[in-house]
């Protein structure tokens, strides 16, 4: 007969198993990064090809230029001499101009208030009755007065007034063309947008008084320049990150460098040698862009309703002029007028590297994916962790049984038979109720800084940040005094809150990966402190240490989950950027009330209360 060894069946309670998950957890990190830093190279990204066959691009000949250079010098006159002028006389010109090319012109209001700031102003759009068309699809030439820069869009909006003349004598349209016109680049497209889909709010946003079918795909025109321009600036990102099809956007790259000859950038990387360096700095610049989520132009108000938009850009000074740009319009436009259904064969999800060159989701995904994973192993860890008994010196086979006092256990099978201490095989119960009402309210918390900074006046939003920054850092120490003193929790309830935090924390994420995966990579790497620092541990071993080196282990733990927190975070990015603090909270009230932007709930609701559970049991009274 024979004696197995105690230490193989109680191997579920060998605490040397517990040294594991944090080790494979650091490893998850380590590879999500790794992962992301081979997307550049050749080997994991792909040649960008157009996968509908309808759009042909650059297959026609464009006849834009030649006579209508002089028509669009006088209209560029024309806005040169509006500029300083109100909006009402720019209006009544502009309607002027569209009732004389015999289109039907139409206005709308619109007056939005976000950080105490009013935003007001009147759209203007005419339509363009497609000859061959029966008014149920629509493309739409947008120019905006002012561009993200708040610069005047002189050479854009003569060139759409001059395409709106030139396609007008085109009798090959088999869908409308809308031409719009709006004061800004923010609030203006925004508003027209949601009225199109009735989707605004009265009466801050007036409805709109002339419509056409569904939007196939929006263009938009940016030319600030008084001079010619050295390349077209294509900007795609959308609202919470969200992409155009990447058809359209091929589409424009393959009409403006291969059948124009002009020179394409992306991200605002003017110089591009495609060597590794810089598709890694694109790639990079492309994904803070989409995890901000912010609007990138007046394109990006038209994405949210699932309408595809880009913004073609003119910068630099070289020979090209605007009937280049003109063409290059016009081309794209014969290409979705082309189109007999919606853009949907290629991907919606992707990261560009170059103007020719990209990543797929299917590649791209598994970096964040895993990243979030470490957050599920550590909550996996600790679950386990939460159902031991109390670590107490281990026992010899020898000394079991009465001698030591310890009740013991026998098993027999199969002719083995092996002894093991009751307290290696006995079941503990958790106590879930406190650990889940303290974590679900602690995220409901989440909902006070999202009110409070989305609510607040310009004048007062640098005040209130710095207010919760200060509330932030004792926040941590009052809560876990609070809870010390009024719940007393035990070692496995403070396990078991941290468990369900990061088991939280990685479900969310991950889903969030799905949708935004450049948001939920960046908030992964800002929160894996987490999964290290801030975790409880058992007071039987506390008491071992020494006091001392258990200080500054907790000391230094405290500073880096401090320095690792939300606003800490924002405020050091501000810095960094050399970007106004108070302008990005700004602008974030806008995109709440505006855009519909959800960046804030992810920050809010997701990683600060994260941070706050595991800061929490990083202090002294825990």
């Amino acid at each position: 007969m024979g004696l197995i060894s105690p230490s193989i069946l109680a191997l579920r309670r060998d605490p040397r198993l517990l040294k594991v998950p944090p080790y494979i957890s650091a490893l998850c990190v380590i590879i999500g990064v790794v992962w992301l830093l081979l997307l550049p190279l050749n080997d994991y990204s792909r040649q960008t090809y157009i996968s509908e066959n309808a759009l042909l691009p650059g297959q026609v000949h464009t006849y834009f230029g030649g006579s209508e250079q002089n028509v669009f010098n006088a209209y560029k006159h024309e806005v040169q001499t509006l500029a300083e002028k109100d909006q009402t006389e720019i209006l009544d010109k502009v309607a002027q101009i569209f009732k004389a090319l015999d289109l039907k012109v139409a206005k709308q209001k619109f007056q939005y208030e976000a950080a105490g700031n009013k935003y007001e102003g009147e759209n203007i759009y005419s339509v363009l009755h497609a000859p061959r068309g029966d008014a149920t699809e629509a493309i739409v030439l947008v120019a905006a007065w002012r561009n993200m820069g708040g610069e005047l869009n002189q050479s854009g909006i003569a060139l759409l007034l001059t395409l709106a003349r030139y396609f007008k004598r085109w009798s090959l349209w088999s869908k409308d063309i809308i031409f719009l016109i709006t004061p800004d680049s923010k609030a203006g497209p925004q508003a027209w947008v949601d009225a199109y889909h009735d989707a605004h709010v009265s009466p801050a946003v007036a409805s709109l008084a002339l419509k056409s079918g569904a939007l196939q795909g929006v263009v938009v025109i940016d030319n600030a320049l008084n001079h010619r321009f050295e390349s077209l600036h294509i900007a795609y990102d959308g609202i919470n990150g969200q992409l155009p099809n990447l058809d359209l956007f091929n589409t424009a790259v393959s009409i403006a460098s291969g059948q124009m000859g002009i020179g394409i950038a992306l991200q605002r990387m003017w110089k591009h040698g495609d060597s590794y360096k810089e598709r890694l700095q694109t790639m990079l610049r492309g994904m803070a862009s989409q995890g901000l989520g912010h609007s990138s132009g007046p394109h990006s108000s038209f994405i949210s309703y699932h309408v595809d938009a880009i913004t073609l850009q003119a910068v630099g000074n070289g020979w090209q002029d605007e009937m280049a740009m003109g063409r290059c319009v016009e081309s794209v436009f014969r290409s979705l007028n082309n189109l007999l259904e919606h853009l949907h064969q290629s991907f919606f999800f992707y990261l560009l590297m170059q103007a020719n060159r990209f990543v797929s989701i299917g590649t791209y995904l598994p970096s964040a994916m895993i990243i979030a994973v470490n957050f599920t192993i550590m909550a996996i860890s600790l679950w386990v962790q939460s159902g031991r008994p109390l670590r107490t010196p281990p026992i010899s086979v020898q000394k079991m049984g009465k001698e030591s006092g310890t009740e013991t256990a026998v098993f027999n099978k199969s002719g083995m038979v092996t002894i093991v201490p009751k307290r290696d095989i006995a079941v503990v119960e958790r106590q879930l109720l406190l650990p889940l009402v303290f974590v679900l309210s602690i995220h409901f918390l989440g909902a006070i800084p999202l009110y409070v900074f989305n609510e607040s006046t310009q004048a007062h939003i640098l005040p209130t940040l710095l207010s919760f920054s200060i509330l932030n850092f004792m926040l941590p120490t009052i809560l876990s005094s609070l809870l010390s003193r009024y719940a007393c929790p035990t070692d496995q309830q403070r396990l078991l809150m941290k468990c369900f935090s990061l088991l939280l924390l990685g479900m969310m994420l991950a889903t969030l990966a799905t949708l935004n995966f450049s948001l939920a990579f960046l908030i992964g790497i800002l929160a894996f402190p987490l999964s290290f620092l801030g975790v409880p541990s058992e007071r039987v071993s506390t008491k071992k240490r020494h006091r001392g080196f258990h200080f500054a282990r907790s000391a230094s733990a405290n500073i880096i989950l401090h320095i690792s927190s939300p606003p800490v975070v924002v405020w050091m990015a501000c810095q960094i950027f050399g970007v106004s603090i108070e302008e990005v909270l700004t602008e974030a009230a806008f995109g709440w009330k505006v855009w519909g932007l959800w960046t804030q709930v992810v920050v809010w609701c997701i990683w600060w209360p994260a941070w706050l559970i595991g800061t929490v049991f990083g202090s002294p009274s825990l």
